[in-house]
């Protein structure tokens, strides 16, 4: 089993070159806007849209209850839905014998939603087993 701690301030993270490929629906405004957060912040972003988003949750493990509106592969991971691009440059760095990492639903306060206020929310590091740990938390 792996161990996820919300990130210290010293977390060492992935300094290289990220490009992920990003699976979503037609229509899904707040996965653009995702994926331009993500290319300010320096990493390529593939589009790929898809009939049923839902059919690459299942065939990439992402537990239900974990599930967003988009699904992302980077170097092997799955980032599920509106993760920070420091918990990506975390997880490259630190490569934990997992799945990936899903920021559940849609938190209103994670890149690309925009909401006007500040929400908390989780980042969650799951496995094949879905085992499930905090990865770290933002306001």
């Amino acid at each position: 089993m792996f161990q996820g701690n919300p990130a210290p301030e010293t977390a060492e993270l992935y300094e290289g070159e990220i490009t992920l490929t990003m699976y979503h629906g037609e229509g899904c405004a707040c996965c653009l806007k995702w994926a331009d957060y993500l290319e300010m912040n320096g990493v390529t972003v593939i589009e790929e849209l898809v009939e049923d988003p839902s059919e690459i949750k299942r065939n990439k493990g992402v537990p239900a209850r974990l599930s967003s509106c988009h699904t992302a592969i980077v170097d092997g991971y799955v980032v599920e839905g509106h993760v920070p691009v420091e918990d990506i440059r975390r997880l490259l760095a630190e490569r934990p014998d997992a799945i990936g990492i899903s920021a559940p639903g849609m938190p209103p306060s994670a890149p690309g939603m925009d909401a006007p206020f500040s929400r908390e929310y989780q980042i969650i590091l799951f496995d094949k087993e879905e085992n499930m740990s905090v990865y770290a938390t933002h306001n």
